[in-house]
């Protein structure tokens, strides 16, 4: 089975990644080098994880060891929800590139849906959600950007060969029916959550048939978000008896099959790892296959259970109602 997923433009969206979100800047550049070391070559960031510098800091590293070459590598960022109005993406994404020492990047996302209001990095960076957090009560501020003048304005960043593929996270068919329509500039890449528990099999369905390729963020589901209130421990899909059942017939762990049922249904993944032994484990997912009724017993897991869901994070943690997905 090939490594990459082909991209609309020609790249090769490698089809195992390592995700940034909520990993120590103390530790990233070291963890950086040791992933490159172990054999990756996408690595997923974004402004919001606060942790650009450090991954910029672990490239450099690596690249300084000749471990691999800027070209060989694949580097995501994303565009935060404060700078939505066209005429703060270039400056965001100029940000990002100083931040991660690149001159490109592979692919930069919209982030989310959702516009907020602009925060100066003199002010704040990254500005995160709260657009006063000193605030008697600090809330989010919504603006009324549509989506595709945020989109129309990422064009631009590919014009001046600031970003050599633009993608989208955490949209649904309409919005990216929406944006493509109103720009005929369609996504090369749809980022979102996907794990057993949340198999979002016509979304899925309907990038295949549009040629936008699929990364999936929390592959493993629950972890990142006990710790954050936002699932709780009865959700652990590494615990699940299919799942537990599967990787003991193929001699794997349990993430390294969810890993691969979504690996095996065509959709990159960006696993989260602080452990440097974890490392190859999730990389190593080409030495075997899923039989068909495996997968079968692994798509009706399907809980339609969002963990990273705005319609119920924004409002608990920060002020606002404002859901995205109904």
């Amino acid at each position: 089975m090939n490594d990459t997923l082909t991209v609309a433009g020609g790249g090769k969206l490698p089809l195992v990644g390592l995700g940034t979100w909520k990993i120590d800047a103390a530790i990233l550049p070291d963890l950086i080098v040791a992933a490159i070391e172990a054999g990756y070559r996408h690595i997923d960031c974004a402004c919001d994880y606060g942790n650009e510098e450090a991954v910029g800091a672990g490239l450099q590293k690596a690249l300084q060891q000749g471990l691999c070459r800027r070209e060989d590598l694949w580097i995501t960022s994303k565009l935060w929800n404060t700078y939505h109005r066209p005429e703060h993406v270039r400056a965001a994404a100029e940000r990002s590139l100083r931040d991660l020492q690149i001159d490109y990047f592979d692919l930069y996302h919209i982030h989310f849906p959702i516009a907020l209001e602009y925060v100066s990095p003199e002010t704040r960076y990254p500005p995160a959600w709260f657009f006063d957090p000193s605030a008697a009560e600090p809330a989010m501020r919504p603006i009324a950007v549509p989506q595709a003048e945020t989109w129309q304005a990422m064009q631009e960043l590919k014009t001046a060969g600031l970003a050599r593929h633009l993608g989208v996270c955490n949209f649904n068919i309409s919005l990216l029916r929406e944006i493509t329509a109103a720009t005929l500039a369609t996504p090369a890449v749809l980022q979102v959550e996907l794990h057993p528990y949340l198999a979002q099999t016509r979304l899925i369905r309907y990038c295949q048939q549009q040629g936008i390729a699929v990364t999936g963020y929390s592959p493993l589901g629950a972890p990142s978000y006990v710790p954050l209130g936002m699932a709780t421990s009865e959700e652990d899909l590494l615990s699940d008896e299919t799942i537990l059942a599967i990787a003991e017939a193929h001699s794997k762990t349990p993430g390294q099959i969810a890993l691969k049922w979504n690996v095996q249904r065509g959709v990159a993944v960006i696993p989260k790892t602080s452990r440097v032994q974890r490392l190859a484990e999730n990389l190593a997912l080409f030495d075997f296959e899923l039989s068909e009724p495996q997968m079968k017993a692994i798509n009706q897991l399907d809980r339609h259970r969002r963990f990273n869901d705005p319609g119920h994070f924004c409002e608990a943690a920060f002020g606002a109602f404002f859901p995205i997905y109904d």
